[in-house]
């Protein structure tokens, strides 16, 4: 999909320069019957994905589950934070400007619409009260429908969105292109904010090893050194989800994790921890918004972003592009991105995934060494006393 999509921006590129206004008038109401049916999937996508992941949790989880819940959402947000530092720097840095349009968008011949079902926010507050609501009353027949119909959602993914997308983005580029908004000049800048978002993963898997060799007293290192079959398969796949077996194989080599906690934690982990998706969305966000609309959005609009973002990033898909798909409707609706800035960021996003997946699944081996210490602590504070409870001798 990566090498798809990359080639749909260059051939948009090169193809809106060649464009003439007849051609341009043919490729505009295309481009907008693609977004149109894109952005009708996101509700759909949101309340398939996140209800789910609400009802495993369960009205009698355990301490730990709640705890791996709070650990995978704290990292996306604060992972969120620092992209947002970084989006700031980078873009002050580069100084990169949105480029004037030169050129008029001819009418389109023909306009379908195609609304959603809801708002997005409306999706997200349905998800949460059905699948809370299916929790307390222990609707087990309503569960079982919700994990069929994120099947269904995930086939329509799979099946329809994604195909369209390389035929959405070249759209899209095109128009940019023939507009004079983005042109092949500019490439050398996007292939720096791509180095910039690999380092900042790089930066922040070190990081999370880091904080979590501090808390478990542990070095890290006995955990990191099993994971490069991981990151190769992550790089390969772009899916947490296909890298999930390698994981847990890495996991179980490890003498630093509890061996029931990593049993149960890594996988878990792989289903609700993004956070180098987070990082990603959130940086290129920031980039985008710099390039097509002249302006990084304001500060409290990025803070209430990366708070909800957090939670999409649990209840997204472990698939390839999974997160920014799954957050489409609220990249939409908190920053105002319209079907063109949308489709920039899945073009971008894209080329530098693998590197974002390898992220996610890595800094799931530090959340399991905070996670198997914490066990191990409250495991020997509650372990019972044999002065008092065996021989009674003191």
């Amino acid at each position: 999909m990566a090498f798809k999509l990359f080639i749909a921006v260059l051939a948009g590129l090169f193809a809106g320069r060649l464009a003439d206004e007849k051609a341009i008038s043919i490729i505009l109401p295309l481009k907008h019957v693609l977004g149109q049916l894109i952005f009708f999937f996101v509700p759909l996508i949101v309340f398939g994905f996140v209800t789910p992941a609400v009802t495993r949790m369960k009205k009698n989880a355990s301490k730990i589950l709640g705890i791996s819940l709070t650990m995978a959402y704290v990292s996306s947000v604060i992972t969120a934070i620092f992209a947002v530092f970084a989006g700031y720097t980078s873009v002050s840095f580069f100084d990169l400007q949105s480029s004037p349009v030169t050129k008029e968008l001819p009418e389109m011949i023909f306009q379908l619409d195609i609304p959603p079902l809801m708002s997005v926010m409306s999706a997200l507050t349905l998800a949460l009260t059905v699948g809370l609501t299916v929790v307390w009353t222990n609707a087990e027949a309503i569960e079982n429908l919700l994990y069929r119909f994120q099947d269904i959602v995930s086939s329509m993914v799979n099946r329809i969105m994604l195909p369209i997308l390389p035929f959405f983005v070249f759209f899209n580029f095109s128009v940019l292109s023939y507009e004079g908004t983005v042109n092949t000049e500019q490439l050398p800048f996007f292939a720096a904010f791509i180095v910039v978002t690999i380092l900042c993963n790089a930066l922040w898997v070190a990081f999370s090893y880091l904080a979590a060799g501090i808390y478990s007293r542990k070095n890290p290192w006995r955990v990191l050194k099993h994971y490069g079959p991981v990151i190769l398969t992550a790089l390969g796949t772009q899916s947490s989800a296909a890298s999930l077996g390698v994981a847990i194989e890495a996991a179980g080599k490890s003498d630093a994790l509890n061996k029931d906690v990593r049993g149960f934690a890594i996988p878990f982990f792989a289903n609700i921890h993004f956070c180098g998706s987070v990082l990603n969305i959130v940086f290129l966000v920031i980039v985008i918004s710099q390039v097509l609309y002249g302006h990084i959005p304001p500060i409290d609009t990025l803070v209430l972003f990366t708070l909800l973002l957090g939670i999409f990033a649990i209840g997204a898909p472990g698939l390839p592009g999974g997160t920014v798909v799954a957050s489409l409707g609220l990249i939409q609706a908190v920053l105002g991105f319209d079907e063109t800035a949308t489709a920039f960021l899945l073009s971008i996003f894209a080329l530098q995934d693998s590197f974002g997946t390898a992220n996610n699944i890595t800094s799931d081996g530090a959340l399991t060494l905070i996670l198997s210490s914490y066990s191990d602590r409250k495991t020997h504070v509650n372990r019972p006393n044999k002065t008092e409870h065996g021989t009674g001798k003191a």
